[in-house]
């Protein structure tokens, strides 16, 4: 089987971790091949048993059967834009915090493994958004597993987001910024500003406004296969595009849409895994401290 691997800087603490994955993937046989931007954390001197091939980012990956993210959930949305248009099949090994897509702790490693080598697992195909523009904001990458956020470049006043769906005039926000989130992004920022929990599978884009200066604007769940829209004003001529943790900075003469990308991310469900798990996990649905 071959592998690709790409990972976040680690301290001393984890090297026994990465060490057990390593060992893992050669005992099956595996090859491996390691970003060059990972591959410079792995200097340690044990790591110098174990043999592997590297890669560039930009570089296409279709000859790989399965792909290991080792870090947390900006980890692995980097790692989703290494693999890009091949979908290849994404496992994440959280060596982080919370994690709702890096869903492997590091006790389960080694099990999660034998599973993979096994074939004991699905694929969980998520949506992936796409940024078309008359200007070419982030090159080949213009797509996103979480969300597409436009918001204000400095501290000063809001911004009026003139959004459109389909052509037609949706609202014309006071505010921060707007989101529009998939289904997996549904859980990352788009959550702390106020934004619902969407089941992967449920084929809608959120749009949720930040910080809105009219509390009775809320959050609204449109189909992935509209066409989203923006035009904005504000005092300041300069502002923040976003694609996952990818920046670029634009001003009022952009033209921006939102839509549904050709091809989707798919996330390795191992055998025992389900999303509504992960929730219950996360989020600690379901307990009570007093207990």
């Amino acid at each position: 089987m071959k592998i690709g691997i790409h990972g976040k800087e680690f301290n001393r603490q984890l090297v026994p971790v990465m060490e057990s994955i390593l060992q893992c993937l050669q005992r099956n046989k595996a090859e491996l091949f390691i970003s060059t931007k990972f591959e410079k954390y792995l200097k340690a001197s044990a790591f110098k048993k174990f043999k592997w091939n590297t890669y560039e980012p930009g570089d296409r990956l279709t000859k790989l059967n399965a792909f290991l993210s080792i870090g947390g959930d900006g980890t692995l949305l980097e790692s989703v834009t290494h693999i890009g248009r091949d979908e290849t099949p994404i496992l994440g090994i959280n060596t982080g915090r919370l994690g709702f897509l890096a869903t492997i702790s590091k006790e389960d490693i080694e099990e999660s493994l034998t599973k993979l080598f096994r074939g004991a697992y699905t694929l969980d195909k998520r949506a992936v958004l796409r940024l078309e523009s008359n200007e070419k904001l982030f090159g080949a990458l213009n797509f996103a597993l979480n969300d597409f956020t436009l918001v204000k470049k400095d501290s000063s006043s809001m911004i009026t987001v003139h959004t459109y769906i389909d052509g037609e005039l949706l609202n014309s926000y006071w505010a921060d910024g707007i989101i529009v989130s998939t289904p997996t992004g549904s859980t990352g920022y788009a959550l702390s500003c106020g934004g619902p929990l969407v089941f992967p599978r449920s084929g809608n884009f959120v749009i949720t406004p930040v910080s809105p200066h009219n509390l009775t604007v809320r959050p609204i769940v449109v189909s992935d296969n509209s066409e989203i829209s923006f035009r904005v004003e504000g005092r300041s001529k300069k502002f923040l595009v976003t694609l996952d943790s990818r920046v670029e900075v634009v001003d009022d003469s952009v033209k921006l849409k939102v839509v549904k990308e050709n091809f989707k991310v798919n996330l390795i469900l191992l055998e025992g895994q389900h999303y509504f798990k992960t929730l219950r996990q996360k989020l600690n649905w379901g307990l009570d401290i007093r207990n």
